[in-house]
């Protein structure tokens, strides 16, 4: 086929060059890619991430595809199992890097959490449906193909290359969403040298690794997730607004639950494109059909549902009013239950009301292979062709290898602090509250109010 560009902001251009990807982009499946944020709520902070799910998943597919043009010009494989890289793994190393993402339901990873889906899982589903148009695209290239594409999809791909460069600690994904967060955000922190780490880049039999003079550009990369984590992806402001879009949700289905068993509550406010999520009897084909718009028109008209609650938290979610927070330092933990009880005897309903949040990441670790999820390394080949693991050459990787970053921080509405409520005939609950909360954290109450 004649080559199909498409202009990016990160990349430049995208090359398409195979009818199959140009097809699969045209699905109603990864169409609705368009419709889902890639960022969920932080463009309630970092007002550019607006960017979707449909660009990230384009320049996932980029990056996937010049990782295979690199291999193939460098690494072809010249005998069986002799660690080369295999021109014929091509089609299906790009297909699974575009469609890796089709899994994702509105707000993504909030969504997730209040109803227990897994992106991952349909996003195999819709791969292997025959219901689906992506499915028929796919058994257009072969009857196996589709399995084949779920397959890296589950890290169970039989060959270790094509997963790692889809899923690992360095991989096509990650790379496009660091640069792609930093710019729509207007962070500077998840640049790196991209084209350096491709050069760098090798296959071998056991799956990736990077020449040894690649190791600064490795290193930069790391770094710059550990500084996305930190100044974006944790923003709490962002976690802010995460705990009440959760607590929307929460209180939508437990409100829809009690209009079943009360005469008084009409259950007409849940919106018919909601109702067998809601009752967790979804359907495949129901489930291509959320996205983004169709979440924010519910919260819409839930702004306006007779229940008090329901309304404000959706109110609060529409008028950009998030929840405060502050950090919780060690040993404050056990004052959670009084704070709680006064939040509670200023009429805020705790359950929808507060949050403990814990936002923790790994910006790099070692190979753990008991480990729930196991990391896959980041290998490093020297001069005499030996491989060695990235912190075992880097003290800069080292420094923060398996160690955590982040923090634990609890929500409450922003009306319980002091300023809010002056002249408020409650004012010595309030001021109460404050003795537990001093310079944004959580602490020990000062004894003598506030210091």
């Amino acid at each position: 086929m004649v080559e199909t560009v498409f202009r990016d902001p990160v990349h430049n251009f995208i090359r398409v060059q195979d009818q199959v990807i140009l097809d699969l982009i045209g699905t109603r499946e990864f169409q609705r890619l368009r419709r889902i944020k890639q960022l969920g709520v932080s463009s309630m902070v970092f007002h550019g991430a607006e960017h979707s799910r449909f660009s990230h998943s384009l320049g996932v597919y980029e990056i996937a595809r010049q990782f295979a043009d690199h291999l193939a010009e460098n690494y072809t494989m010249q005998a069986p199992d002799d660690g080369g890289w295999d021109p014929n793994e091509r089609l299906v190393l790009l297909t699974a890097a575009l469609l890796h993402d089709l899994g994702h339901g509105p707000y993504s990873h909030t969504f997730e959490h209040i109803f227990g889906t897994d992106h991952e899982q349909y996003t195999q589903q819709i791969i292997l449906s025959p219901e689906t148009e992506v499915n028929r695209v796919l058994r257009g290239v072969s009857d196996d193909f589709p399995a084949k594409v779920a397959s890296v999809i589950a890290k169970t791909y039989a060959n270790q290359q094509v997963v790692q460069l889809i899923s690992s600690q360095i991989d096509a994904d990650r790379m496009d969403y660091l640069l792609r967060d930093a710019y729509y955000s207007g962070a500077n922190y998840g640049t790196f040298d991209l084209s350096r780490i491709i050069h760098m880049m090798r296959p071998y039999k056991g799956g990736i690794a990077f020449n040894f003079k690649g190791m600064a550009a490795v290193e930069d990369y790391v770094v710059s997730r550990y500084q996305m984590y930190a100044q974006v992806y944790f923003h709490p402001v962002s976690r802010g607004f995460e705990v009440v879009l959760t607590n929307i949700l929460r209180r939508a289905k437990d409100y829809f639950e009690l209009s079943k068993t009360d005469d008084m509550i009409d259950g007409d406010f849940m919106p018919k494109s909601l109702r067998s999520l809601f009752e967790g009897r979804i359907t495949l084909t129901e489930y291509i059909e959320l996205d983004d718009s169709i979440m924010l028109a519910a919260i819409s008209e839930w702004r306006h549902v007779k229940d008090p609650i329901l309304a404000d938290l959706a109110t609060r979610f529409l008028d950009r009013h998030p929840l405060k927070s502050v950090e919780i330092e060690e040993g404050a933990r056990s004052m959670l239950p009084a704070i709680t009880e006064l939040i509670a005897a200023a009429g805020y309903e705790p359950k929808y009301y507060t949050a403990e949040n814990d936002s923790f990441d790994l910006p790099y670790d070692a190979y753990h292979p008991n480990a729930k999820k196991p990391q896959t390394q980041i290998e490093l080949v020297q001069k005499d062709g030996t491989m060695r693991e990235l912190s075992e050459v880097s003290t800069l990787v080292d420094a923060i290898k398996g160690r955590t970053f982040g923090n634990a921080r609890f929500f409450f509405p922003r009306e319980m602090l002091l300023e809010q409520a002056v002249g408020d005939v409650m004012a010595p609950l309030y001021e109460e509250f404050q003795r537990y909360v001093h310079n944004d954290r959580l602490i020990r109450p000062v004894e003598g109010g506030i210091k």
